[in-house]
Order: structure tokens, then C-alpha cells, then sequence
């Protein structure tokens, strides 16, 4: 039994290494990539370790292109965004886990409902939306038709659930409204839930292309995922020393925010699943 318990055992050790290989491969690539010259990326076979190592690309990445504004414009639409789905997918969550009133399963079966429309088909009438309130090249039409998703209520919802109720009560026993209870029992208890809303909401902003392409119309509302696909695209060619440089400098933040809040996130993950 124990030898067969050993065998078990490295198999799954064998699956995850492959797996996280298969992950880990693509990011390590592109970071390697970042310090080859143009020549070398496009030589076949390819090579993983840089030849002629050099920082021309990240030197063109800064000096051609207005670095310090595209990295302004993803900073205030990604904040924006996850400050806004922080604050009201957790209110919503709080609604639909503590309070009663009419209409609340329906609402909820509306909410689920929505998880299920792709993004594309909302698209267009978002966009005539905005543009019907003037916000198209704006940065406010970048994050307002973000500020809560059905996924970040639902998320809520499920961990606010599982809170003890008897802490509410208590709350309301003792005079407090549902906005303070809310603000001083509630949130408190939500870390792990927030951090893991807030590292999603954040990495889907950060990375958002289609949306501020769209949107964002003239150089000055670019964001950065916007600016690297249409500088680094020439007239006949793809410069992917430039790509893959600036790939690198947008993946930092994101994994950042990651290190800083692990902990919380698989917490998160871990006790919303069992809820």
C-alpha cells in the first residue's frame, strides 16, 4: 500500500510539474525575449537565452513612446474600476446575503443571469451608450460601465452569506443602521473576498484591450495595452523586441499586486468555494 501510495505520488507531482511548466514557459520566454535583438527574435530555430543581450527595447519603449501617460491612463482606469467593484459588488453582496425585501430572488436570477452573456453582445449598445452621455475619449467611458460586475456580487454574496447572521441582529439590536453595520461589521470581515475581487478586477482591467481601442480614440486616453499594439505594429512588420518589452513592464503591477495580496486571494478562493 505504501509503495503504491509512493507511485500515486509521483504521478501527480510528475502532472503538476508539467503543468506548471506549460504556464510558467510562455512568461519566462517573453521576459528573455525582452533583452534579444529583432534579428534573433525572428531566427530559426529560436533561442531561449539571449545571444547579444540588450535593453534597446526597453530604451525605444521609453523614449518613443509616452510611457509615463499611457501607464497614467491604465493606473486611474485600473483603480477606478477595482475601487468600484470593491465598493459596490460588496453593498450588492450585503444585500442579497442580509437583508429582505421584494423582489430579491428575482433580482439575484437576474444577476446569475447576466454571468452567462458573453461580453461582445453587450458591446455595441454599450458603446452607443457612452457615446450618447459624451464619454467616448474620455477616461470616465473607460471605467463607468465597469464600476460593478455580476461576477464580483455573486462572489460577495456567497462569502457574505456565510457570515454569522447573529452579528447583524446584534448590530440592529443595538441601533445601528444597515449602512453601519455595514461599513464597521461587514467589511471587516470581508479581506479575503475583497483581495480576491480586487486581484481579478484589477487584472481584467489592466489587460483590457477591445474596450479602451474602441473608446479611446486619440493618444491621450490611450492605455497601455492600446499604445503597444498600434506602436509596435509598423507599416509591414511587428516589432516584437518593442512588444515583448513592453509586454514585460505591463505584466509587473499585475503580478505585484499579486505577491502583495497571495495570501488573501487563495483564502478568498478557498472559503467562498465551500460557502
Amino acid at each position: 500500500m505504501g509503495l503504491n501510495s509512493r507511485r500515486a505520488n509521483w504521478w501527480l507531482y510528475g502532472v503538476l510539474t508539467v503543468g506548471l511548466v506549460a504556464v510558467v514557459a510562455p512568461f519566462v520566454w517573453m521576459v528573455l525575449g525582452s533583452f534579444k535583438t529583432e534579428g534573433e527574435l525572428r531566427q530559426s530555430p529560436p533561442t531561449w537565452w539571449p545571444q547579444d543581450g540588450t535593453l534597446d527595447n526597453y530604451t525605444q519603449l521609453f523614449s518613443r513612446l509616452d510611457f509615463g501617460g499611457y501607464f497614467t491612463n491604465s493606473v486611474i482606469v485600473a483603480a477606478a474600476v477595482t475601487a468600484g467593484n470593491l465598493l459596490f459588488c460588496s453593498m450588492l453582496g450585503y444585500a442579497f446575503a442580509m437583508l429582505e425585501f421584494r423582489g430579491k430572488r428575482a433580482l439575484f436570477v437576474v444577476v446569475m443571469t447576466t454571468l452567462m452573456i458573453p461580453g461582445v453582445v453587450t458591446f455595441v449598445p454599450l458603446f452607443v451608450l457612452v457615446a450618447n452621455a459624451g464619454l467616448v475619449n474620455t477616461l470616465p467611458g473607460l471605467f463607468l460601465p465597469f464600476l460593478v460586475s455580476p461576477f464580483g456580487v455573486f462572489l460577495m454574496r456567497q462569502f457574505i452569506i456565510g457570515l454569522p447572521k447573529d452579528l447583524v441582529d446584534a448590530a440592529r439590536v443595538d441601533g445601528s443602521g444597515e449602512l453601519g453595520i455595514f461599513a464597521r461589521i461587514i467589511l471587516p470581515l470581508c479581506g479575503p473576498a475583497l483581495a480576491t475581487l480586487g486581484i481579478l478586477t484589477f487584472l481584467g482591467s489592466w489587460n483590457n484591450f477591445l474596450w479602451p481601442l474602441v473608446v479611446a480614440q486619440t493618444e491621450d486616453t490611450y492605455t497601455l495595452p492600446v499604445a503597444l499594439a498600434l506602436y509596435s505594429t509598423g507599416q509591414n512588420s511587428t516589432n516584437y523586441g518593442l512588444l515583448l518589452a513592453g509586454a514585460t513592464v505591463v505584466v509587473l503591477p499585475v503580478l505585484v499586486v499579486f505577491l502583495v495580496f497571495q495570501r488573501r486571494f487563495i483564502e478568498g478562493i478557498a472559503t467562498t468555494g465551500i460557502k
